[in-house]
């Protein structure tokens, strides 16, 4: 029975590829323990310790920047964090410990021992930790084939990203059960008879998403169409007020946990293209016009765009150039 520890944590899109993995561990049989670091991590490990994974929260490290006392209580963090992980990978006693990405995962991997590393990338484009870390790794596994794998001190292979057990099991939903859950969860009257636009603002909400998609669709003179919109956390308002006098029907919500419903039912989806997203639409086949957020570290969700786009699936657009009129130029395309 293999017993596995995962570093994780920081972002959404480090920590749940990490619960993901974890999940897949335990139904194979095996045993598995999140060790996660950043602001999120007492929220994480909630959600982990929900799905029967248990978890440990290491001590904050929060960024330096140039600030001299924060880089005093990082340096603190890492080594509160090394005791602990050192601790909990004693008493775990794990077969492998895997890092999925961020400097997060640093006081883990430094404590590992004689335990073997392996390290996960959720992007095209490896990550400046992941390759940093290589040097320990006896392998670098990757979500999309890896744009810079020459940069790595350990094998590179490309392995798919993690994604949650409910999403896999439905990933051949129909049209027509994705409707009837839609319309069974949420009260609406959607038809599958119509095409459906899905507008995806992500776990951070996008601004450029949230405003210039609706205005494009309230130009067209006769809709024949309606619109699921996950706005993003604290964006419901501005987007339900953005449709505001819209003639075709509109389901706005903050997020959801039921994405299984919103990509059965899309036919066109507009998103960011963080290596989680990118993945489940390539797992639910839709195609997508992927606008990437423009300050990710390294450009990173660039190179996921791309590999969709190399698929025939998806059309890239840069967050400074969508407009209602690329949108509305898209649409025109794509009938």
């Amino acid at each position: 029975m293999k017993k596995v520890i995962i570093s994780c944590g920081g972002t959404g899109g480090h920590f749940y590829p990490g619960l993901s993995k974890a999940r897949d561990i335990q139904s194979e049989g095996g045993e598995a323990l999140l060790l996660l670091s950043g602001i999120h991590a007492a929220k994480q490990a909630e959600t982990a310790r929900a799905f029967g994974v248990p978890a440990v929260e290491l001590p904050f490290m929060p960024h330096p920047g140039r600030n001299p006392v924060k880089a005093l209580k990082t340096i603190r963090g890492v080594l509160l964090g090394y005791l602990r992980s050192r601790k909990e990978i004693r008493k775990f006693a794990p077969d492998e410990i895997w890092g999925m990405g961020s400097f997060a995962q640093f006081p883990v991997l430094m404590a590992h021992g004689k335990v073997p590393v392996y390290l996960h990338d959720g992007n095209a484009l490896i990550g400046k930790a992941n390759r940093f870390f290589s040097f320990m790794a006896e392998r670098v596994e990757t979500a999309f084939p890896p744009l810079n794998a020459e940069k790595c001190k350990a094998p590179v292979v490309c392995t798919g990203m993690p994604l949650r057990p409910e999403l896999r099991a439905c990933a051949k939903i129909t049209r027509q059960e994705a409707f009837d859950g839609l319309n069974r969860e949420f009260g609406t009257t959607l038809s599958p008879e119509k095409k459906t636009f899905l507008i995806v603002g992500g776990s951070q909400g996008a601004a450029t998403l949230n405003a210039n998609i609706p205005a494009a669709l309230k130009q067209i003179a006769e809709p024949d169409f309606q619109v699921l919109h996950l706005a993003g956390p604290n964006k419901i308002a501005e987007v339900k007020q953005a449709y505001e006098g819209a003639s075709f029907p509109v389901l706005a919500l903050p997020a959801s946990e039921k994405m299984e419903l919103f990509y059965g039912a899309a036919d066109l989806v507009f998103a960011r293209s963080g290596g989680s997203t990118v993945a489940e639409l390539i797992l639910f086949d839709k195609d997508a016009v992927l606008i990437p957020y423009p300050y990710a570290v390294d450009d990173h969700q660039t190179g996921n765009a791309m590999h969709m786009a190399s698929l025939g699936k998806a059309i890239v657009v840069k967050n400074s150039d969508l407009t209602p009129e690329k949108v509305l130029q898209i649409l025109a395309e794509k009938r």
